[in-house]
């Protein structure tokens, strides 16, 4: 899928504005530590910007991908601190070739914790 070698090169190269040409606009990002769907793309974008530094760093591999039709899900692992994280992204992609659902799942507990410490100061800092 053309959409999923353009995130692996988004996350990468920590290039954000590949996600204008990858998200649709009614994309819906489903957070590990967010209870409510957020939807459209800027704040999509926002997220996944901010994730690419919190848990896209030098550690950070995906370690299986699974495609299935529309469908993908990417496993990964990173590390924050001394704590091993251990993830998964869902996709979902329409037939414009857009991402429209984008889900994150996070283990164990403790990296989930740190993940969403560390997004929330960067989040934080990115709106001020």
């Amino acid at each position: 899928m053309e959409v999923l070698k353009k995130w692996h090169l988004a996350v990468e190269t920590k290039d954000a504005s590949i996600l204008d040409e990858i998200l649709a606009d009614e994309v819906v990002f489903h957070s590990p530590v967010v209870w409510t769907p957020q939807v459209g793309k800027e704040i999509t974008k926002m997220y996944l910007s901010a994730a690419m530094y919190v848990i896209g760093g030098e550690d950070f591999q995906y370690v299986k991908e699974i495609v299935s039709k529309n469908q993908a899900c990417l496993e990964f692992t990173t590390k924050i601190g001394d704590t091993i994280i251990n993830g998964v992204d869902i996709i979902t992609i329409n037939k414009e070739n857009k991402i429209i659902e984008f889900k994150v799942m996070i283990r164990p507990l403790k990296g989930m914790m740190a993940v969403k410490d560390k997004m929330f100061e960067l989040m934080r800092k990115m709106s001020s």
